[in-house]
């Protein structure tokens, strides 16, 4: 409460110069000038730049399209540089210094089709791309809530799945661009952060029981300008050996030239809170279906096991009645409103030589659930300067800490199953008030005073860069990066903990590095010929090296709960280090081709060596072309169809490779360890492949542009196909090998889908605008070839199976419940055998969602701005696990809780419902009620979730004028403030963490803590 008490007068004191001794009628001391930016119609244009020439002295347009400009020179004349994106620049001299409000109206530049942009590695004009790419804005991303980018992103491109795996701040995301191509040679898209190939796999060492974190959560989101979705081959080509799962890049925002500087700073303050959780039996019902179990499996009612006291039975007394029972509630000790706080602080400005940005940022996000918090420090600098008119000089720099504790979720010492899974009868604390620890899991309160699990991590992405203008449009251009993050974890379990009882404490640490180094050479030209042709080329060459080193050790027997440093333990085991070099060498270029701004092809190739291939296979070739034809600039159309501001069609196709595996893969290893008494010895370790090559996935795409009515309604439309062969997988080999399994090239996978992305200004008014964006996807996965077929998981519940999806769920198909005996009925088509076995079980649904999407609408009404935003997922399957562990028909006792659903078990004929009669024993087909993976626990996980609704306001310019600031902006945020779902989980948004290699499983519900819902209000200022 204090520290709340004491942020609310920080933010009194900010405001109060704002808010005190200014009124309409006052204006800025010194010559000023104010004026109105809008265009032919009078739509305001909002953020154009006004630049005093010859000074650093400019303005930006605020939501009215109004500006102010201070402090100018004295001077007979004035000359004014006013821009806008898609409109042409305006230079208007003014020979006085009126007071007279300033009106310009600025002339559109025909899409800016002339614009030159760059994306990757290519400079095109803007009308000449061929390539699927979706683009998000910083104003997109800032009007959501969340610690990482990945969160905001949701919803907000097409053909791009996000998923978080659960609540937890700074977890593990899964992310999936136009489907998954890949079974073990991973499927993320490959991240670029200004020029950096970013590491985006977990250093985690320790496992944390379904923790897993997420290197991109490092990044500060406010940092960022615009983030680019390349979706088809002929953008992601260029990448070759990391462009099969698309490619995400980042640019984050950098200074301009001509304007003073500015400083920006921006607070959040919030809470998040768990929207709803499980629902569980209460003790007395626990035992009740106890008590039935033992009567249903042939024992005598007298024996049953919740009977009064007074009870004897063979010596044994009863435990109560089951209306003796006590309800102890675990869920509520764990689960709490969590606390969050961000701060962001920012300067940008520059001249004619210099540009700058630097920022610097703190975020605490407490979890809902207890022991999962989250921090992180961040800095960034961004630099560019001309070293002369030719000769351009830049770098980029950011730099995060970030401070985690963490707990296990999913396994024996997780928090979650402590509250989840623990039986509500069971008392938390003894009749003499000590902790009842005579259970499956530790004890909450036991776990809530002793857990000693941290991690942190350090994250430094750097690039800098020289750029040499030979000629007006020829470049060269060299640049340096480097991806330095490391991941120190600590976890001690004492001798009270479950993990540490029978070793009298445990503990083990880890540090671990990862180093990304990677040289760039980059060529670009392009030119026009007499008035029709437009000429792009570009050429490079990448060198590329990854090293990987862990050092961990493990220490038992400790002196006492006091001592927890691996120094003080009697015994020091695990002491293990490694270093794993891998490196990349790269080619490529490229050539785009226009004619009469209506006519477009390209061409581009990539060649690769990789480290981790056979010798005969290192490289990988990737080419890639596409066309376009903009039928709307034809007469036929222009004359016809005045409405069509913007039509054309597309095509690409183009070949991108994969080689996220073991960096020896391909190499026959051998280990040392093998020791015998006191001499060293060596082992074979891995079996060699020396054939082993890129897994390559093939990808065409036919695309469709347009726009209506002055551009205010635009729609985008892909279909596209995609194959890849040879998957690198991991395959079993013959026991007389000595090997359990190598790497081969063995399997194809196809994706196949489409998208559709609408954008639309439905108003247009000085005082008020609406406008909306709608995306949806629809991807359509399955695997083509697959000799041998396997499951995934610890669990043999996901299945990899030839003509089906990944992610499909393997399961004992359940009909019925008999209606007279109660029991489960399965179905034994595959066998006929009137037995139910293993041979039974079948593919019944998979976690592919038929359709996802977003809709968001924007309003503004004068000061005010609205945006709501929904994300919806369609079709997919979820497998609740919780409901396997808690619908057990009693057969697991009191070691695991009951699910609120087993009140509607059969308990006599006649009934109808799904969940069978509670019993431990098989039933005549060898089948059983309670410990099958039926489908009855697969779930449609369907849902639509209003992802965010935020509501700003945007204080008078003559208020905050006084103060000497360009505007001040009040807002609130919700997230995920609605969901509408049939799932009967806590969160129909669910990934249960698997292990560090497949960081995620698609559709698997187990301990998940859900997503909370949270509210946040903030401050932005600017000056």
């Amino acid at each position: 409460m204090n520290q709340l008490i004491y942020k609310i007068t920080i933010l009194i004191f900010i405001l109060n110069p704002l808010l005190s001794h200014v009124s309409a009628d006052e204006k800025p001391a010194g010559i000023f000038l104010q004026g109105n930016v809008r265009n032919k119609t009078g739509e305001p244009l909002i953020g154009s730049t006004i630049q005093v020439q010859g000074t650093s002295i400019g303005s930006t347009t605020d939501l009215g399209g109004n500006f102010t400009i201070t402090d100018i020179p004295s001077r007979t004349k004035i000359t004014l540089l006013i821009k806008y994106i898609g409109y042409k620049p305006l230079i208007r001299e003014l020979k006085n210094t009126s007071s007279e409000p300033l009106q310009i109206i600025l002339e559109e530049d025909a899409l800016g089709l002339d614009e030159i942009v760059v994306t990757g590695y290519t400079q095109t004009k803007k009308n000449a791309r061929t390539s699927a790419i979706t683009e998000v804005k910083s104003e997109d991303l800032k009007d959501v809530s969340g610690s990482s980018f990945g969160e905001k992103l949701q919803g907000q491109a097409s053909g791009l799945l996000v998923s978080s795996t659960n609540g937890v701040p700074g977890s593990a995301m899964l992310v999936r661009l136009r489907g998954t191509t890949s079974i073990n040679a991973g499927n993320e898209p490959l991240y670029i952060v200004d020029g950096v190939f970013v590491n985006n796999k977990t250093l985690q060492g320790i496992r944390s029981g379904g923790q897993t974190t997420n290197p991109l959560a490092d990044l500060n989101p406010a940092d960022i300008e615009s983030v680019e979705v390349l979706k088809d081959a002929n953008a992601t080509a260029i990448y070759g050996a990391r462009g099969a799962n698309g490619v995400i890049i980042i640019t984050t925002k950098r200074g301009a030239s001509g304007n003073k500087t500015t400083v920006q700073f921006n607070s959040e303050f919030g809470f998040s809170h768990y929207d709803k959780l499980w629902d569980l039996t209460t003790g007395p019902e626990h035992a009740l279906i106890l008590n039935e179990a033992h009567i249903n499996d042939g024992k005598s009612y007298e024996s049953r096991p919740y009977r009064p006291v007074s009870e004897v039975v063979n010596g044994v007394p009863g435990q109560g009645t089951p209306e003796e029972q006590g309800t102890y509630d675990r869920l509520g000790l764990l689960f709490l409103t969590g606390l969050q706080q961000t701060y962001n602080l920012s300067l940008s400005g520059g001249n004619e030589q210099t540009r700058f940005y630097v920022s610097g940022e703190y975020t605490d996000q407490e979890s809902i659930i207890k022991l999962q918090d989250f921090q992180r420090y961040g800095f960034r600098l961004n630099l560019d300067h001309d070293l002369s008119k030719q000769l351009k000089f830049g770098f980029s720099t950011s730099y995060a800490e970030t401070l985690r504790e963490i707990c296990r979720t999913g396994d024996t010492g997780g928090i979650l199953n402590t509250g989840l899974h623990t039986p509500t009868l069971t008392p938390i604390l003894n009749t003499d008030g000590t902790y009842n620890s005579a259970e499956r899991f530790n004890n909450p309160y036991l776990l809530l005073e002793n857990s000693n699990h941290h991690a942190n991590g350090s994250h430094l992405i750097a690039n800098t860069f020289l750029k040499w203008q030979l000629l007006n449009n020829l470049s060269f251009k060299t640049s340096w990066s480097i991806d330095n993050s490391t991941y120190h974890e600590f976890v001690y379990y004492n001798a009270k903990m479950n993990e540490g009882k029978s070793t009298n404490g445990s503990a083990t640490d880890v540090n671990t590095t990862n180093k990304l180094w990677i040289a760039e050479q980059l060529i670009n030209y392009y030119t026009s010929i007499g008035e029709k042709n437009f000429i792009s080329l570009f050429l490079g060459n990448t060198l590329q090296r990854n090293v990987v080193e862990r050092a961990s050790i493990t220490g038992t027997n400790f002196p006492g709960i006091e001592f927890t440093t691996i120094s003080s333990a009697a015994v020091t085991t695990g002491s293990t280090s490694g270093k794993i070099p891998s490196g990349i060498i790269s080619y490529f270029g490229g050539a785009n081709y226009s004619y009469a701004d209506k006519y477009s092809a390209d061409f581009n190739f990539r060649a690769d060596a990789s480290s981790r291939f056979g010798k005969s296979n290192k490289w990988g070739y990737f080419p890639s072309g596409g066309v376009s034809w903009r039928i709307g600039q034809e007469t036929f159309i222009k004359d016809n169809l005045p409405a069509v501001s913007e039509l054309k069609v597309k095509a690409s196709i183009g070949w991108t490779g994969n080689q996220e595996i073991a960096d020896f893969a391909s190499l026959g290893l051998w280990t040392g360890g093998s020791n015998y008494l006191d001499l060293p010895g060596i082992s074979p370790y891995q079996l060699a492949n020396s054939d082993l090559k890129w897994e390559t996935t093939r990808q065409w795409n036919i695309g469709l542009e347009s726009a209506f009515i002055n551009n205010r309604l635009n729609i985008q439309l892909n279909y596209y196909n995609k194959y890849t062969t040879d998957l690198l997988l991991s395959v079993p080999v013959p026991a007389k090998t000595g090997f359990a399994s190598t790497f081969d090239n063995l399997g194809e996978m196809s994706n196949k889908g489409f998208e559709l992305e609408i954008n639309s200004q439905n108003i247009r008014k000085t005082d008020f605008e609406w406008s909306t964006s709608i995306n949806l996807s629809h991807n359509a996965n399955k695997i083509e070839k697959l000799p041998v077929s396997f499951t995934q998981y610890n669990r043999d519940w996901v299945r990899l199976e030839e003509g089906y999806p990944m992610y499909s769920f393997w399961l004992y198909k359940q009909l019925y419940v008999d209606q007279q005996t109660g029991n489960a009925v399965y179905d034994d088509s595959r066998t006929k055998d009137g037995k139910i076995t293993t041979d039974d079980r079948q593919i019944v649904g998979d976690a592919w969602p038929d359709f996802t999407g977003g809709l968001r609408n924007t309003f503004r009404y004068k000061n005010f701005d609205l945006s709501i935003l929904f994300y919806f997922s369609v079709g997919n399957d979820v497998f609740n696990m919780n409901r396997y562990f808690q619908e057990h028909a009693g057969s697991r006792g009191v070691s695991w809780s009951l699910q609120k659903s087993m009140m509607d078990r059969w308990t006599k004929p006649g009934d109808i419902t799904d969940i069978p009669r509670v019993t431990t024993l098989a039933n005549a087909d060898g089948s059983y009620n309670h410990n099958f993976e039926s489908s009855r626990f697969l779930e449609d996980g369907s849902f639509i979730r209003l992802r965010n609704v935020s509501l700003g306001y945007t204080l008078p310019r003559f208020m905050v004028a006084k103060a000497g600031l360009q505007r001040v902006k009040l807002y609130a945020n919700a997230t995920n403030l609605l969901t509408f779902t049939g799932y009967s989980g806590a969160d129909p948004e669910v990934n249960a963490a698997a292990d560090f290699s497949n960081a995620t499983v698609q559709g698997l519900d187990f301990s998940t803590p859900p997503h909370p819902r949270t509210f946040v209000i903030g401050i932005n200022i600017t000056y």
